[in-house]
């Protein structure tokens, strides 16, 4: 028999869990005022037993029930609190992504501001590849720079300019250089691209602190100081025989390419030569209209521009092998050889006259192989006995000199501004007359000092008689 209850409460369980009826019964048994279960035929006491076993079922289906309540309930609560939990962990997820976009845009702008990584599509290849050649570099007394970070500190400017005046673009809306055209004194025009005020001081720090301490083939006497066109015509005073040939597109035809490889060949980085290859090339443009902004579009590769104050320099280191080997074969067939810019000038006398013919085909031969190209139509062979000798404008036959019809023709022009003023008057191609006879009268001064004293005493009087200085405030 089971235990009995020993608490008030114990016995209310009981009860609950088994039923009044049966609790009484098992207790009326258990006492003996009821006969034990099987003792009578059609026994009531089966009936009280079956309900208090249905009692007991329906009991733990209710417990069931209530349990499947609870189940439900707390499935709903788990939802709702796993709903939560996604929702703020997507609000972590966006604020983490948004903090690590926001320090991946600074760490980009100041890595901007330390380094170039892209200069436009087909030339930001070696932007990554920042080491240079040191040793080579002091050799040369040139800076040490590698990266663009130092490039611009050298320069005084931030990596931000220097950016943009290195961007190569096939269309953009801004030009560096103020394009014009000038007529050439054997015809035709002649492009010239100024460069803007902020990329022509670029090209002029490289050009003082890069170009400048090279040095240069010695029969080179185009834009170098103590070398001019008087030191370019005087080695070939006397000479019976004068040959000139021109270089074809002189500046034109040395591209981004050789002026990024010149600048590797001192020591710089790949960086940094790209870099001053870009500063100092520039292709042609065509402007364009559209939806009234104006586009210049390139319609050419990279090449020296004409007019930025680098170009010059440029051409006289790339001519240094050009020179060296002109000269030497100059001297092997007793020749004397100069070149001023893309004008070069053999001269000889006596035997060595013999040798013209080789001259012009071993000269043609050299400059093509250096990647430049003889003008044909304007080279010139002038013997003395029947002409003038001119190297650059300067007349050598005896001394130099400044070509003697040139000479009367200017005295003439300042005797009729002088008597009859400047209107109407002109000299050369420039509209400012005064300035224009006032340069004239400079270069002779550099070739001839006592011829030029008389027309600059001329063009004072000149000045003084149609009061040109107050005109021009």
């Amino acid at each position: 028999m089971s235990e009995q209850p020993r608490t008030r409460q114990e016995l209310y369980d009981l009860i609950r869990q088994k039923g009044k009826e049966k609790f009484i019964l098992e207790e009326m048994i258990r006492l003996g005022f009821w006969p034990q279960e099987g003792e009578l035929p059609e026994d009531p006491a089966d009936e009280i037993r079956r309900i208090g076993e249905i009692r007991q079922e329906l009991n733990q289906l209710r417990r069931e029930s209530a349990h499947l309540r609870n189940e439900k309930a707390l499935r709903k609560q788990l939802l709702k609190e796993r709903l939560a939990e996604s929702r703020r962990k997507r609000e972590e997820t966006k604020e983490r992504r948004e903090r690590e976009r926001r320090e991946k845009a600074e760490a980009w702008r100041e890595r901007k501001k330390r380094e170039i990584i892209y200069l436009g599509e087909g030339v930001s290849g070696g932007l990554n590849y920042t080491e240079c050649n040191e040793e080579r570099l002091r050799s040369h007394s040139l800076p040490v720079l590698a990266t663009a970070e130092q490039i611009a500190i050298a320069i005084g400017i931030t990596v931000g300019q220097l950016r943009f005046l290195a961007f190569s673009r096939k269309t953009s809306t801004i030009s560096h250089y103020i394009r014009f055209k000038i007529p050439k004194k054997t015809g035709g025009e002649r492009l010239i691209s100024a460069p803007m005020p902020r990329l022509k001081q670029v090209q002029h720090w490289i050009l003082n602190n890069i170009l400048e301490k090279l040095e240069i083939n010695n029969a080179a006497h185009g834009f170098k100081r103590d070398r001019s066109i008087i030191s370019n015509a005087r080695p070939h005073v006397g000479a019976e025989v004068i040959i000139n040939c021109d270089l074809k597109d002189f500046f034109p035809s040395i591209s981004y390419k050789r002026v990024k490889g010149l600048f590797r060949s001192f020591g710089y980085s790949e960086a940094a030569a790209t870099i001053f290859g870009l500063l100092c090339t520039e292709p042609e443009t065509e402007q364009v209209e559209l939806d009234r902004k104006t586009y210049y579009v390139a319609t050419s590769d990279r090449h020296l521009p004409q007019g930025s104050p680098a170009s010059p320099a440029i051409t006289n280191i790339l001519c240094r092998r050009l020179d060296r080997r002109l000269t030497k074969m100059a001297g092997e067939l007793g020749f004397t050889y100069t070149r001023y810019a893309d004008d070069l000038t053999f001269s000889a006398s006596g035997e060595s006259l013999r040798h013209i013919c080789n001259i012009l085909r071993r000269t043609d031969s050299i400059v093509t192989h250096e990647g430049f190209t003889v003008n044909q139509d304007k080279t010139r062979i002038l013997r003395s006995k029947s002409s003038q000798l001119e190297v650059t404008g300067i007349v050598v036959n005896e001394y130099p000199n400044i070509d003697k019809k040139t000479l009367k023709r200017f005295r003439a022009t300042l005797f009729q501004i002088e008597r009859d003023g400047i209107e109407g008057k002109r000299w050369g191609n420039s509209h400012d007359v005064i300035a224009a006879i006032q340069g004239y009268a400079n270069f002779v001064a550099m070739v001839n000092p006592q011829k030029a004293a008389q027309f600059q005493v001329q063009i004072q009087r000149i000045r003084e008689k149609v009061n040109y200085t107050n005109s021009r405030k």
